[in-house]
């Protein structure tokens, strides 16, 4: 059948590693030092402490209908991905429940949310990076996504808002603080792991001396620049811009390069979440540490 050759077989041994390291932070850290969650696991977590439900069991039947309803708002591949990472991480609950291995971390509930916060958003953003979810709230985002035209950060957002505060029947408010410490830390490892380190800063530079702007950046930091052709919106005259991507540490070298060849010259810096290419994820051409002049 032509779907399977969609479906990577590193692609799902990747989600059943990033949950199972989502799942043995859960297991070994927030449950012994009783930091909440948003999401499905946070009503596992509710399960287990008022019930002392079995976490995997109550992930996989909470997500059982959600998928269910949810099936017909994803496609096929992201309808297996998302079944296969319901099950590897439930699975993974059920097991690390069964060899329990919480480290002594001294009852320190900052080191035990920032430790959950890390273990839990790396192993989330491997799922994420590699096509799967964990399933529960992700779907109910996307059906009100697609149904009421509530983004999905929104709804997320606010589900997570309300697991959170029906939690505080089990934990008291300094335990609710350092949940939130968690879910910070959480969120920004989720967004390293699945968007990668590859950083860069993006230059766009207005200015009328272009060639010898690219000139420059070329010769002196091994970059390549795009010249983008524009219209001035308020001269409507053609206005030339050059657009080039630097790794962090470069952007001094930028400013006095632009400094130097054209100090009136408009710029405007912002991040680029991820470069892929050449001088990032391939080779870079190579720069000596020596000026040579002529």
């Amino acid at each position: 059948m032509k779907w399977i050759k969609k479906i990577s077989f590193l692609d799902l041994f990747m989600i059943l590693i990033g949950g199972s390291i989502f799942a043995w932070g859960l297991t070994n850290i927030n449950i012994p030092n009783k930091l909440a969650d948003g999401g499905v696991s946070g009503i596992a977590l509710i399960f287990k402490a008022l019930f002392n439900v079995n976490p995997g069991i109550s992930v996989l039947l909470i997500n059982i209908p959600l998928f269910i309803i949810g099936y017909r708002f994803l496609g096929l591949k992201s309808l297996i991905y998302t079944f296969w990472g319901i099950i590897t991480f439930s699975g993974s609950l059920s097991f690390w429940g069964m060899f329990k291995m919480a480290p002594n971390l001294h009852h320190d509930q900052l080191i035990s949310a920032i430790l959950a916060g890390i273990l839990g958003g790396f192993g989330s953003g491997i799922i994420y990076r590699f096509g799967g979810t964990t399933g529960g709230t992700d779907v109910v985002a996307r059906i009100f996504e697609d149904k009421f035209g509530v983004p999905m950060g929104q709804s997320l957002f606010a589900l997570d808002v309300i697991v959170l505060l029906c939690s505080l029947v089990y934990v008291n408010i300094v335990q609710m603080m350092y949940t939130i410490i968690y879910s910070f830390v959480f969120m920004e490892l989720v967004n390293f792991t699945e968007q990668g380190s590859y950083t860069g800063k993006v230059f766009m530079i207005f200015t009328d001396k272009t060639e010898e702007m690219v000139n420059e950046i070329m010769n002196s930091l091994g970059r390549g620049a795009t010249i983008i052709k524009a219209i001035g919106g308020y001269t409507g005259k053609p206005q030339n811009i050059v657009y080039v991507v630097v790794d962090p540490s470069e952007m001094n070298d930028v400013r006095e390069i632009i400094n130097k060849i054209d100090r009136k010259s408009f710029v405007s810096i912002y991040n680029a979440q991820e470069q892929i290419g050449e001088g990032f994820t391939f080779n870079r051409p190579h720069r000596s540490i020596f000026k040579v002049g002529i």
